[in-house]
């Protein structure tokens, strides 16, 4: 059953509302009047707690939790940080140890269902959790300058944290998207007393995820500005995002400058968008600042990476794992059947952290799953553990358009190449695909390739089926009528009963001068394309789609190099060719 955003929502809150109403309930029990009311209380909140943890399926732990509630922490330019500290009842005992930190660093408040998964699920089981609005969120001060500040923040953070009475020498950092990249933003910087990292759905780079193939992520930047632009204001966080792509959608008909997409969501202009929009460039100041992939391989803390193969940030968390096994160092890698806003990824999120923390802050190895790579194999439905990523035995497999729309790993005949026309004015829609908010689940793709401008190969029917695991490109020979142009790469499995789920994608912008043409004005385009881990089922057939846009995920090609809406909107006739000196294939990494 395919879960809508609005449900996906709705889900959270509700989940949001049961622990806070649980909680309040408990806490309408607190009286001075004797040790009955007193035990009354306590027994009252310890069952609130695990019914709040319980909703969202994180398995409850032995501790009543007390919380202190808008510490202040000190910023070096006189800003001041909230923050709420979160801790098992025992811990006031006298003979109690100092239990080791969990610090979380959030945009989106420290209560409500941030603090139940990242602050009162660890406290229930021994530790203590700082959970922390980042500068200018939920009652910190500044201005949120999104991506900019974690990195001073954060270490004026630890230096705070650990010179507190109720530190006992160790913590460890702890979350999933912007929390996640927070980590990164310090983590080769925060100094031995961090002790564990466990990073979910985030990447220690962004730039390449708001600008997917070189083209921008439309609907990642533009639902997250709307969201946290609107997060702090009653019931915002719940339509955020949503209604920002309809508008996004309806915007582009009208031919409304793309600069102005977020004053239609939003209601006024988002920063952060606007920052997104002008800086393209990779090596500009902008993301200079905000990247943090190059102290990736200096990080000595363990670390444990969640991560699904539906998520906006997929590729770029790989990119972390692999920078850190190149420098000696042996994280934990997870990636189960999620995209990114998945309520289903809540509880193996947790539950894998609460493992890694035991093990690397308690001594406790006991519930460390065996091997060091976990992989859900779509397709197959089954759990596999492997030595590392890329898993061993894995084989490079080309598998060429062929002619009469045919897709094989035989080299492809003589024949002429296939065309279509991309018009931006009427943008080849993405029915899926990795994006920020909202469901990114795979659907059947038949409405979308009964389009003229979606091209399909299709193989022949597998006999035994096919293995692939691992990172997946395509090499299209094309020739365009634009210098700007967009190409779409999409990866699906087509069942006995005929319909096409898609399994990976990836874009590439080209942008002169862009791949080199040959004398015959045919370029040579390599599109990254998502990584995979699926079973193509006996009976099953492969099947690559190659289209132009993949609108809203990412924006519209005007063919002039100018932004949507800023210029005149011109189709481009394309040519996709499959022949034996322009041998188009997709990439797959096979394995038996």
């Amino acid at each position: 059953m395919r879960i809508s955003g609005g449900q996906l929502a709705s889900g959270l809150a509700a989940a949001r509302t049961i622990t806070d109403a649980t909680l309040h309930s408990a806490a309408r029990l607190v009286s001075p009047q004797g040790s009955s009311v007193t035990t009354a209380r306590a027994r009252a909140a310890a069952a609130a707690e695990r019914l709040g943890v319980a909703a969202v399926r994180l398995p409850p732990g032995p501790h009543r939790v007390l919380v202190d509630r808008d510490l202040p922490v000190p910023m070096p330019d006189g800003v001041t940080l909230l923050a709420d500290r979160y801790y098992p009842a025992s811990f006031h005992t006298p003979e109690a140890a100092k239990p080791p930190v969990i610090l979380v660093r959030s945009p989106y408040g420290r209560r409500g269902f941030v603090g139940l998964t990242n602050g009162r699920f660890f406290a229930q089981h021994g530790f203590q959790a700082v959970v922390q609005s980042v500068r200018g969120t939920f009652g910190s001060g500044g201005i949120f300058d999104p991506l900019a500040n974690e990195h001073s923040d954060g270490l004026a953070t630890v230096e705070w944290l650990t010179a507190q009475r109720w530190f006992g020498g160790a913590f460890a950092m702890h979350g999933p998207s912007y929390l996640g990249y927070a980590q990164w933003a310090i983590a080769a910087h925060a100094g031995p007393q961090l002790r564990a990292m466990a990073v979910q759905m985030a990447a220690s780079q962004l730039h390449e995820a708001a600008y997917v193939g070189g083209a921008f992520a439309l609907e990642s930047t533009l639902s997250w500005s709307d969201l946290t632009t609107r997060i702090e204001r009653p019931m915002g966080g719940l339509t955020a995002g949503f209604t920002s792509i309809r508008r996004a959608r309806r915007a582009a008909l009208r031919s409304v400058p793309m600069s102005e997409f977020d004053t239609l969501a939003a209601g006024v202009p988002v920063p952060f968008y606007q920052d997104v929009l002008r800086n393209a460039a990779v090596d500009g100041a902008y993301w200079r600042r905000r990247d943090h992939s190059a102290n990736v391989a200096r990080v000595i803390a363990p670390v444990s990476m969640l991560g699904g193969w539906y998520d906006v940030f997929l590729p770029w968390q790989l990119r972390d794992y692999e920078r850190l096994r190149r420098a000696g160092q042996q994280p934990r890698l997870t990636i189960g059947p999620w995209y990114h806003g998945d309520p289903r990824q809540v509880s193996a999120a947790g539950t894998d952290a609460l493992a890694w923390f035991r093990a690397h802050l308690l001594d406790d190895t006991s519930a460390l799953p065996a091997g060091p790579v976990s992989l859900y194999i779509t397709g197959a439905g089954e759990w596999r553990r492997y030595a590392d990523w890329p898993v061993a035995g894995m084989r490079t497999q080309r598998w060429h358009l062929q002619p009469r729309r045919g897709l094989a790993p035989d080299p492809p005949a003589a024949s002429a190449p296939d065309t279509y026309r991309y018009d931006p004015e009427h943008p080849t829609p993405a029915l899926n695909g990795p994006t920020l908010i909202g469901n990114s689940l795979p659907e059947d793709n038949r409405r979308l390739e009964a389009r003229k401008d979606v091209l399909t190969f299709t193989s022949r029917t597998l006999a035994t089926g096919l293995g692939v695991i691992g990172p997946v490109t395509a090499e299209l020979y094309v020739r365009s009528s634009r210098a700007h142009t967009d190409f779409v790469v999409r990866l699906c499995d087509v069942t006995p009963t005929g319909a096409s789920v898609s399994v990976c994608e990836g874009v590439r912008r080209v942008l002169p001068p862009g791949p080199p043409p040959g004398p015959d004005g045919v370029r040579r385009v390599h599109v990254e394309v998502w990584p995979a881990g699926h079973r193509f089922l006996p009976g099953h057939r492969l099947r690559v789609q190659v289209a132009s846009g993949a609108y809203p995920r990412v924006d519209r090609n005007s063919g002039t190099g100018e932004p949507a809406g800023l210029a005149p909107m011109l189709p481009a006739d394309q040519e996709i060719f499959h022949d034996p000196d322009h041998p188009s294939a997709i990439l797959l990494p096979v394995i038996s």
